[in-house]
């Protein structure tokens, strides 16, 4: 047996035993679209946890918990009446035709860059009917990834900087224009300001190829790690955290970087 034909077997018995699941199981037969949500949502941040982390097993292990909660979701929508697992697969299959008329039709592409331009293009036009740019950004999205995908999205209709290098007199103006309303103590106008600020350096990152939610991700990781190690060398030398003085631990946090650095060049030899 091949490897599709293993995949399209072991799908099968995922949804037998969903079916069977629901209608034995006390736990699973009162679950509701409303009660998934939240559990999905956790699944997805653990999926996204394995793949910063390189974790191949657990990106199979999170894949596998996703596949369940898709497949429960199709089966709430088949006992409703509104659709079927094979609404979904044939709605996916259709609109990925639809979407790659350079892989499906006669259409032509320089690149990948292209390739989203008119991505966004033909959802606008489908359906025959208007459809707003931004339309399909989830409201609940996390602020920063929310703004990295707005500004991607406006970029395939064309609203985007000439020259990626222009994006930093905008961030230079918005940071000028925080410091003017910090002089000033209004909180709420400091607040928009730094959302200013914060928006084009997320702009900065998606022109230079970054991804701003991953990048903060690992300076999350990386100031956790070297607190740690401050934390562990004071508690080593009997010393609280309180006692001591800014100086004091500025001290220990700079080994805290070279001990990172001595780890990584060591890693590259």
């Amino acid at each position: 047996m091949n490897d599709r034909d293993k995949s399209l077997e072991e799908f099968n018995r995922l949804l037998n035993i969903i079916d069977e699941l629901r209608v034995k199981c006390p736990w699973d037969m009162k679950q509701t679209n409303e009660s998934l949500r939240k559990l999905t949502i956790e699944e997805t941040y653990e999926l996204a946890d394995s793949i910063f982390s390189g974790n191949d097993e657990g990106i199979r292990n999170e894949l596998g918990d996703l596949m369940l909660h898709i497949v429960f979701y199709a089966r709430i929508g088949t006992e409703k009446g509104a659709f079927s697992m094979a609404d979904v697969l044939e709605g996916i299959n259709n609109k990925l035709i639809y979407r790659h008329p350079h892989v499906f039709g006669d259409v032509k592409v320089s690149g990948a860059s292209q390739v989203e331009e008119n991505w966004e293009q033909l959802k606008i036009r489908e359906n025959n009917g208007y459809k707003p740019v931004l339309s399909g950004v989830p409201s609940s999205l996390p602020a920063i990834i929310k703004a990295n995908r707005v500004q991607e999205k406006v970029r395939g209709v064309g609203f985007d900087w000439e020259n990626r290098e222009q994006i930093w007199d905008k961030v230079l103006e918005e940071i000028n224009e925080l410091k003017e309303e910090i002089k000033k103590r209004d909180t709420e106008t400091i607040e928009s300001e730094l959302g200013d600020v914060l928006f084009s350096i997320i702009n900065a990152s998606r022109l230079y190829g970054i991804d701003p939610e991953a990048a903060l991700e690992k300076t999350n990781r990386k100031f956790i790690k070297r607190f740690n190690y401050l934390e562990k060398e004071t508690l080593i030398k009997g010393i609280s955290l309180k006692e001591m003085s800014l100086d004091d631990m500025n001290i220990i946090w700079e080994e805290a970087k070279k001990e990172d650095y001595i780890k990584n060049d060591s890693a590259d030899l």
